[in-house]
């Protein structure tokens, strides 16, 4: 009986003959562009605000000086008690909340982050042409599971510094190796007569606050 390894390379074989005189590939053409946003950091931010609306995420900005208020009120609207803090996350963002907080230097169980009710991170990118907010586990994100199992995120972007219009601009600044979590608004999902439930992977509910100052 032939083995599945000699019958393979026999196959691979007779591809390789049969291509034996085929011309190489000509060069891709890689002229197209990378953005199809003006290069304005001002549009670039309200393209960004724009589409995160779209994704029914809330979208509120703020100074760096306002934000701890900010974000203390954001957590209070919601109803949240508790919330998970990252290692790294800026201990100012949390000052204007009176939630108790639980931190993840050593990592909370399941059962301690189901029973949280929001998490605040700050993120890595944001990309404007997608209204996607991009974390890589970095200080003040902390493991995925951190924003996945917590009913609300109120994720922080920093203006303009962490924020590119378009994907061809995002990863040359990411790094590859890196747990990245890719969000465009509020865990969502639809059943085959397109009735839309929030909450089925992730948090019901997207607060994203864009710092511009």
């Amino acid at each position: 009986m032939t083995s599945p390894s000699s019958s393979r390379d026999r196959v691979l074989g007779r591809v390789r003959r049969a291509l034996a005189d085929v011309p190489e590939a000509p060069e891709v053409a890689r002229d197209y562009l990378v953005s199809h946003t003006p290069d304005d950091p001002a549009g670039v931010l309200d393209l960004l605000h724009d589409n995160l609306v779209d994704y029914r995420a809330g979208v509120h900005r703020s100074t760096r000086q306002g934000l701890p208020a900010l974000v203390g009120r954001l957590l209070a609207e919601r109803g949240a008690r508790t919330v998970v803090v990252p290692p790294g996350l800026p201990g100012a963002w949390l000052a204007g909340s009176d939630a108790r907080q639980r931190f993840d230097d050593v990592p909370l169980t399941p059962a301690e982050l189901d029973s949280t009710d929001a998490v605040v991170t700050g993120c890595a990118l944001a990309v404007a042409e997608t209204g996607t907010v991009v974390l890589d586990a970095g200080p003040g994100q902390g493991r995925r599971a951190l924003t996945l199992i917590p009913d609300l995120h109120v994720c922080v972007v920093e203006a303009p510094g962490q924020v590119v219009a378009s994907l061809p601009q995002a990863l040359p600044r990411l790094d590859p190796t890196r747990p990245m979590t890719w969000i465009s608004g509020p865990s969502a999902t639809s059943d085959i007569e397109l009735d839309r439930v929030e909450g089925v992977h992730g948090p019901r509910t997207l607060e994203v606050v864009l710092v511009v100052d």
